[in-house]
């Protein structure tokens, strides 16, 4: 039977589970993401990262989850740069799995459970993400949520030195 998978709000007690998972995943991952301090690899890091992430909830301009699969964090779900004003309602969506927790399905059913956080909750009109040109597995979850590609933004993001470019991705959560 596969992984019960559910997101929720961050909480200061992730901060070990999450740095555990970026120690051990930072090689895989730097294909994918812009480098960063190794002080974020450990759970002083991770706790003043969360601090930061719900003062941006507190704020409005984030909900930054965690992805659990049967209670155990496996990932982070991230909504960033809320713009909740009539006219705009949209945001940006990220998420990560840890690497003994890929190919279980669980990145698209957090993406599935964000979505619906972003229409209901949150109460936005669109969601947008990127990706890698290259990260097929990511398109592939994004495809299978509604997602379309609508753009590239060239030398969007610095990986392992070398600018990179950026597929653009766009989902509209209501036809209201």
């Amino acid at each position: 039977m596969p992984a019960r998978t559910r997101i929720r709000l961050i909480e200061p007690a992730d901060a070990a589970p999450i740095a555990a998972h970026r120690a051990r995943d930072a090689e895989a991952f730097r294909r994918w993401e812009p480098e960063q301090p190794a002080g974020l690899r450990t759970g002083a890091g991770q706790a003043e990262r969360i601090d930061r992430l719900l003062a941006g909830h507190r704020a409005g301009t984030c909900w930054p989850g965690v992805v659990l699969a049967d209670g155990e964090v496996v990932g982070q779900v991230t909504v960033s740069g809320i713009l909740p004003q009539p006219h705009l309602r949209r945001a940006a969506l990220g998420y990560w799995i840890a690497t003994t927790a890929q190919r279980r399905g669980h990145a698209g059913r957090a993406v599935a459970l964000a979505l619906r956080l972003m229409a209901d909750e949150l109460a936005l009109h669109r969601a947008e993400a990127s990706t890698n040109l290259d990260n097929l597995p990511s398109q592939h979850v994004l495809r299978r949520n509604g997602f379309t590609p609508y753009g590239v933004a060239h030398s969007a993001i610095l990986l392992d030195g070398v600018w990179q470019d950026s597929l653009l991705w766009e989902r509209v959560l209501d036809t209201e």
